[in-house]
């Protein structure tokens, strides 16, 4: 338990750092920006205690909060993910899954695992969004937004898993 929780802290403060120092200065089309801590809720096992998944969902955006100045918009954001992600991998595991399975895409298949990946980063990507604008003035590039960052995170964090297994 020891090590899963210091493996846990290292991919924290790896994706809290990738994320301040180099991920919010890539903006592609000046729409596009990978928000890759989302991929450290994703991968939650199914037996991990779901406050846990709030905490450490809610510690890992408040730090990216702090970082990029964006007061408590990555916070909410990530928690709701956090929140979400047990229920939503529930539906995508098979009814004789193992109590200790990952989500991977070793554990889920590619497909289901880019669904509920892409699930999860869609709602990461609204709420994020919407708090930022706050108001609809533009929808259009709100919209491209959310579609362009979610599209964009996507293809990273199935790299990312890609390259892992």
């Amino acid at each position: 338990m020891a090590i899963d929780t210091l493996r846990r802290a290292a991919h924290f403060v790896a994706l809290c750092l990738a994320q301040a120092l180099v991920f919010n200065h890539v903006h592609l089309f000046g729409y596009a920006t990978v928000l890759l801590y989302v991929y450290f809720v994703v991968i939650f096992p199914r037996s991990y205690p779901r406050w846990a998944i709030l905490l450490w969902s809610f510690a890992l955006g408040l730090s990216v909060d702090m970082f990029t100045n964006t007061p408590g918009m990555a916070a909410a954001a990530l928690t709701l993910v956090g929140f979400l992600q047990p229920y939503l991998l529930e539906l995508f595991l098979p009814r004789d899954a193992a109590e200790n399975i990952k989500s991977s895409v070793s554990a889920l298949g590619f497909t289901r695992f880019l669904t509920l990946a892409s699930i999860l980063v869609f709602v990461h990507c609204l709420v994020f969004f919407t708090i930022e604008s706050f108001g609809f003035f533009n929808w259009l590039e709100w919209l491209l937004t959310i579609g362009g960052t979610t599209l964009l995170t996507l293809v990273l964090l199935i790299t990312i898993e890609t390259v892992r297994r």
